[in-house]
């Protein structure tokens, strides 16, 4: 492919902190120019968010760093009455606007879709919520556990001992702004242009839940806490090695006679307690317990090793940091390196390959304004008049 999918496309990102900073993350990388539009002197929130002060006192935190490579920054006060005026100008040229506000925000700013729609007919508005446009929720605040513990996520996530548990990654933001990337995506791809998507974090969590949602809609069968095994199949859980954990997910009755064998535990393939699936499932506690002894000779490395060699699948159990430095994902080269005050800094990229090669950005994170005077520029404002916007705090 000669030119990324999304060249052509103009976006205008006025959202903040996660959900829909990650949603725009994926639209600039896959080629559209992402012009963020920021509350004068504060900008982003996650621009003061993150594990690091020295970042987060300059307003550029690690939380802001992480979504926004490849963007552009211009200040806008969205309250003031020639800030409405230029976005409304933005929008005329825009293809796509993305908000997280509450629902409700943007009309009463005056900026809500029928007005901005009436500017371009064509433009793609593209609403992020915790919970969605209508219903008794939406005028709740979104946070990401918030939404993980009404979603049931929560009351699934550890075990019967440890349940509820939030998952260790802000989930429902990335989910939501996944799913809010795609559909914009597809709207972009529609016979006519103009659409007003609403996209709620609720809702796009509950829906990549498959499987327990769906036992308790299909089969009633409401889902528990399960920790570390899989519910569907047996034996399929973390097993302790002699120095570590590993995973072993041999789902298939081929690989569960694999496993037996190279465990030394032939004779278990003919005990009735584990002929099938739906055996082991129902005695998942003796089997479990026979695996366990017989890994504990050896070390998980080696484990991992002969178990994938026999054709049983099973994978180590890493850190963050583990994971990071795994060749598997070097060679995927999946991360990005910019420079910022002297210092590299290092971000994930989205994952997607295209044609065999990573998708980039050029630049890194930006400042805060920074095409703030470029921007008006290109909309006809002379020099005097962007003074004056400053001195009105317009931007």
């Amino acid at each position: 492919m000669s030119a990324k999918p999304l060249k052509a496309i103009r976006v205008l990102d006025l959202t903040n902190v996660l959900a829909g900073p990650f949603c725009c993350h994926q639209l600039a990388h896959l080629g559209a120019d992402v012009l963020k539009v920021e509350a004068p002197g504060r900008g982003d929130l996650a621009r003061q968010l993150g594990m690091d002060e020295g970042l987060s006192d300059r307003n550029m935190g690690i939380s802001f760093l992480v979504p926004n490579p490849g963007k552009r920054s211009m200040t806008l006060n969205l309250k003031s009455t020639e800030g409405k005026a230029i976005l409304k100008k933005l929008v005329a040229r825009a293809d796509v606007l993305v908000e997280n506000f509450r629902p409700g925000v943007m009309d009463r700013l005056g900026l809500g879709y029928d007005t901005l729609n009436a500017e371009n007919p064509k433009i793609i508005y593209c609403a992020i919520s915790g919970f969605g446009q209508n219903g008794p929720l939406k005028d709740r605040p979104a946070y990401d556990q918030i939404i993980q513990g009404v979603a049931g996520v929560m009351s699934i996530t550890g075990d019967k001992d440890s349940a509820p548990q939030r998952a260790g990654w802000p989930v429902a933001d990335t989910v939501g702004g996944l799913t809010a990337a795609m559909a914009i995506c597809a709207a972009l791809n529609g016979n006519e242009r103009g659409a007003f998507i609403d996209v709620a974090m609720l809702d796009s969590l509950l829906a990549t839940m498959g499987w327990a949602v769906s036992n308790l809609l299909v089969g009633g069968i409401e889902p528990v806490p399960a920790g570390n095994e899989n519910l569907t199949s047996a034996p399929s859980a973390t097993y302790q090695c002699a120095d570590a954990p590993i995973n072993i997910a041999a789902n298939k009755q081929e690989q569960w006679e694999a496993l037996a064998d190279r465990l030394g535990l032939s004779t278990m393939k003919s005990d009735r307690r584990f002929k099938t699936r739906a055996d082991r499932k129902a005695n998942r506690v003796a089997l479990n317990s026979e695996i366990a002894a017989a890994l504990a000779n050896d070390t998980a490395a080696n484990w991992v090793q002969e178990l994938n060699a026999a054709g049983v699948p099973a994978g180590p159990v890493l850190t963050v940091k583990q994971a990071l430095n795994h060749p598997q994902f070097a060679q995927r080269d999946q991360i990005a390196r910019f420079e910022l005050d002297g210092r590299v800094v290092n971000v994930v990229r989205t994952g997607i390959h295209i044609d065999g090669n990573p998708l980039t950005v050029d630049q890194g994170p930006p400042e805060l304004g920074s095409e703030t005077e470029s921007v008006l520029a290109q909309l006809g404002y002379g020099d005097a008049e962007i003074r004056q916007l400053r001195k009105e705090g317009t931007v």
